[in-house]
């Protein structure tokens, strides 16, 4: 049995057993939680030696600024248009109208919101060990970069150390597939705990937000990205969308778009036909900073708080929410619950209570599982479209499940 019908078992059970348990399904925590620390193990040597090989691979520099570029530049553009999706949508449907909550101190600002001046400044890390401990994945990625341009600047005097890397990003691709084979009982382990801890009767009073999130979501996959591959790709978007089938599940499930790499990686090369170059320097690039699904959220909570509490925001609130949360995004962890935390950086940009956050904190895993979604499911469409620009797509692989369909029907 394919994996990601044996995680959708999972989940499916999971649901089930969750359901009948109620809290005492607590108990099965641990084993979600298992799975979750192993994927975790993955993370941090996985993004430095997929970086440093991604980077050495094209050994261009020139190449490498380019497609970077590319990659940052529609990573940013599709965040934007993401929060834009779920402002527009919010207005529409209004999922906070109704409420009538009133905020205990309006003035108030947040004292522990992140500043995004110091997310910038804190991008070069002081310690590179440290930042390697401390698995500050944006700090990573810049001593990573840095380091592959180095190797590929002093040529063959970096080979060896460009080997021991090669061999370790290798090891760590297989180690990753042995860790995957828990993926369906770590996933029966998270649903069960997630449906016995919060139930219908905690879901019911906020569904209207749940369901303009997952709207949002399910609009942005299916008819931008696909749109995407598309216009700008030329290319067959059912492929694209039948791809995400097995890491937009672990994505779900885990609520990690850097846990999920993994999966995104694989099927990038063995379902989609990426390079091995593209996909090891644009996808962890992408679990860090395109964070659509967590933009479009905070979007949408955003709106939702304004519309509980009976707070009218101008145009300009609406430009600032977007550019605000579009930047936020990119200082976003790629780890479960890390957009609750810059949500109150959008909330107190636009003097929006911060009451709202405990509201949202209810049901923020249900919300991070279709964020988390979104997220990957962009990286996957950047990185094949940042291939085929660069003439680094296999439309052989691409177009596999098409050309055995033709072969059959003849």
């Amino acid at each position: 049995m394919e994996l990601w019908k044996k995680i959708l078992l999972g989940m499916v059970f999971g649901v089930v057993v969750g359901s009948i348990l109620g809290p005492d399904a607590e108990v099965l925590k641990p084993i979600g939680t298992l799975f979750v620390n192993s994927i975790k193990m993955l993370i941090v040597p996985l993004v430095f030696c997929s970086l440093i090989v991604g980077i050495t691979s094209m050994k261009d520099t020139k190449k490498m600024g380019r497609i970077g570029l590319k990659a940052v530049a529609l990573y940013l553009g599709t965040t934007a248009v993401a929060i834009s999706i779920g402002i527009v949508l919010s207005i529409v449907f209004a999922p906070g109208e109704g409420l009538n909550m009133v905020a205990s101190n309006p003035d108030a600002v947040a004292k522990d919101a992140p500043s995004l001046i110091q997310t910038l400044l804190n991008i070069i890390p002081k310690n590179p060990v440290g930042a390697l401990a401390a698995g500050n994945i944006l700090q990573i990625i810049v001593f990573a970069v840095g380091l592959g341009i180095s190797l590929v600047l002093i040529g063959e005097k970096g080979e060896p150390a460009v080997k021991v890397f090669e061999a370790l990003a290798e090891a760590m691709y297989k180690l990753t597939e042995l860790v995957m084979k828990l993926a369906p009982f770590g996933v029966f382990g998270l649903m069960a705990w997630v449906a016995g801890k919060y139930g219908l009767d905690v879901l019911l009073p906020l569904v209207k937000v749940i369901a303009v999130v997952y709207l949002c979501a399910t609009v942005h996959i299916v008819v931008f990205y696909s749109g995407l591959v598309s216009t700008l790709g030329r290319l067959n978007p059912v492929r694209y969308l039948r791809s995400l089938t097995n890491p937009a599940a672990v994505a779900f499930t885990t609520t990690s778009s850097s846990g999920t790499l993994p999966a995104t990686i694989k099927t990038a090369r063995e379902e989609l036909g990426v390079s091995k170059g593209v996909s090891s320097f644009v996808l962890p690039l992408g679990a860090t900073i395109n964070m659509d699904g967590t933009a479009l959220y905070q979007g949408v909570c955003a709106l939702f708080v304004a519309q509980a509490f009976g707070i009218d925001l101008e145009t300009s609130d609406y430009i600032t929410i977007v550019l605000t949360a579009t930047l936020a995004s990119v200082g976003t962890a790629g780890v479960p619950g890390a957009g609750l935390i810059m949500l109150s950086l959008v909330l107190t940009t636009v003097g929006l209570p911060l009451e709202g956050l405990a509201i949202v904190a209810g049901i923020d895993r249900i919300l991070d599982m279709a964020r988390t979604v979104v997220n990957i499911c962009g990286d996957m469409m950047v990185s094949v479209l940042v291939a085929k620009s660069e003439g680094e797509l296999d439309e052989t692989i691409f177009n596999d499940t098409e050309v055995k369909r033709d072969i059959e029907t003849a």
